[in-house]
């Protein structure tokens, strides 16, 4: 992180099949080694998938699934007189939805499937029915920061 300049937020376009910003960013998340065609493909195999399986739309299941696994929440290291305490934050909103998509591309990718359009389909289905890894994670880091509510005066 510079000490000079304040960091641009980059425009996100949406991509070219639904026009969601949202998709952007997991094919973002998807991608691997500059592969985005590679990583477009999965995505939308798995929305397909998602389609067939719930029979609603697939955009609205990914939105779902996004808003449970967004956390309210989290814990940060501060360093305060030679010890450590783990302060609890509030997540801003575009934060929130960054690590909502890391985590669900994460525990997709620990999933077992067959392929990783079906593993990630999965995760999204799970986490849109409030069930899957990444649901607990969120859960795991809002106990985290209940647990650390006693430092809470330690904040920036």
């Amino acid at each position: 992180m510079s000490r000079r300049n304040i960091a641009k937020r980059r425009i996100i376009n949406s991509d070219p099949i639904y026009e969601s910003k949202l998709i952007n960013m997991l094919i973002v998340r998807i991608q691997k080694k500059g592969k985005r065609g590679i990583a477009q493909k999965i995505i939308y195999k798995s929305l397909e998938i998602i389609k067939t399986k719930t029979n609603t739309n697939p955009l609205e299941i990914v939105e779902r699934a996004i808003r449970n696994v967004t956390p309210l929440v989290e814990v940060k290291a501060r360093r305060v007189g030679g010890s450590t305490y783990q302060v609890p934050m509030e997540v801003r909103a575009y934060r929130g939805i960054n690590l909502a998509l890391r985590w669900i591309a994460k525990f997709a990718l620990a999933r077992n499937g067959k392929t990783m359009s079906i593993k990630l389909a999965n995760e999204i289905i799970d986490s849109s029915n409030e069930h899957g890894n990444s649901i607990r994670k969120k859960e795991e880091t809002h106990k985290m920061a209940e647990a650390n509510k006693a430092f809470a005066h330690y904040r920036y």
